[in-house]
């Protein structure tokens, strides 16, 4: 009986031997890719430190050192008008963030961005590198208010036309930063009422701003309004200024109207 056992046990051992020489014969014959490669050997391990990774001591500075070795860093190419953020794994412990201050290389030189998670889309891409503006993500828990903006603070030209625009400046509120609209049109000033008929655009709350003029003429009549109703109705803006009505000359007038929703 005992005997047995012993062969028992001697057989299984044999057996688990022989799996992990076939699991390392096929590991050796498969070719393996990874994700990063480094031209020097990467440390594992920096300790209690602020920065969680560190690559100016692989390469020093002296006469004898190469001043075109490990010298720069090099980003994966981005589309951002294919880009789609994968949420899945983002549970308040992994991306606790949500992707805020994430950083990727656009590649991408006209176009906007098109991801179906966030309300508002960047218009006017331009290569170059873009960061993921989303300072409310932890607290809401989702990247749907963040928004790509370009790295310098020299943001994409916008045209601003018939249609609304989303325009490159967010307004800080009470309830957190705002995106910007603005839409381009024009009304027709009687000669002798000051209420002209500038719809509000849709989903409009509030007026951040109007500026008034004639196109080829170099002249802007106004940047304010006397007062304006959020309304479509006829005469639901006053032209002038906030402490005075004025009334225009007959003809029609040109207008950018900017507004939050």
């Amino acid at each position: 009986m005992g005997c047995n056992f012993v062969k028992l046990k001697t057989k299984m051992k044999m057996k688990k031997f022989s799996l992990y020489i076939v699991l390392f014969a096929s590991l050796s014959l498969t070719k393996v890719y990874g994700q990063v490669n480094s031209n020097q050997v990467i440390q594992n391990n920096v300790g209690d430190s602020n920065a969680f990774l560190d690559a100016s001591t692989n390469f020093n500075t002296s006469a004898s050192s190469s001043n075109s070795i490990g010298k720069g860093l090099v980003f994966p190419n981005t589309d951002l008008t294919l880009f789609r953020f994968d949420t899945a794994a983002a549970d308040g412990i992994t991306f606790p963030s949500y992707f805020d201050g994430m950083l990727v290389y656009n590649t991408a030189a006209s176009g906007s961005t098109a991801d179906p998670l966030l309300t508002t889309q960047t218009t006017g891409l331009q290569a170059g590198w873009y960061y993921f503006s989303n300072p409310n993500g932890a607290s809401n828990g989702s990247v749907t208010a963040g928004r790509w903006l370009p790295v310098g603070g020299a943001s994409p030209k916008v045209t601003i036309g018939t249609a609304e625009t989303t325009t490159n400046t967010l307004i800080n509120t009470t309830t957190g930063d705002k995106q910007l609209f603005a839409l381009k049109g024009s009304f027709t000033a009687s000669g002798t009422s000051t209420a002209v008929n500038i719809p509000a655009p849709t989903g409009m709350t509030t007026l951040y701003g109007i500026t008034i003029y004639k196109a080829g003429t170099n002249t802007v009549y106004d940047r304010s309004l006397y007062s304006y109703t959020v309304a479509t109705s006829a005469g639901n803006a006053i032209t002038g200024s906030p402490s005075m009505s004025v009334v225009y000359p007959s003809g029609t007038y040109d207008y950018v109207i900017e507004y939050l929703k």
